[in-house]
């Protein structure tokens, strides 16, 4: 895999600068960032979450995230603890910036 660092411009949130440079190897980059090591579920969650931005033109904050995932996956799936334990810290921030998205409106 090459070094997606050399290839990306983040922001001094660490979020893309230009959405297109997202790809799978980007976002393996920025999980590795967080300290997070990616899953089927993350992965889940992760397209989810783009899914709902080219629907919406904005990422999910919170409780659209955790609504939007528990009508796509479920109510096992679809709670806000399921997702902070893969995605830990600001959640919907994280799965923001993994998924190459901007930051979520109402997101401190």
């Amino acid at each position: 895999m090459e070094n997606t660092e050399a290839n990306v411009t983040l922001d001094p949130e660490g979020y893309l600068v230009d959405m297109s440079d997202w790809s799978e190897a980007v976002a393996t980059q920025l999980a590795d960032d967080e300290g997070i090591e990616l899953t089927s579920e993350h992965w889940e969650i992760i397209h989810l979450a783009r899914g709902f931005y080219r629907r919406y033109e904005m990422a999910p904050a919170m409780r659209p995230l955790v609504k939007a995932t528990q009508q796509a996956l479920g109510s096992d799936k679809g709670r806000s603890i399921y997702l902070m334990r893969l995605f830990p810290g600001s959640t919907a921030k994280v799965v923001a910036r993994i998924a190459g998205l901007p930051k979520p409106t109402n997101c401190l």
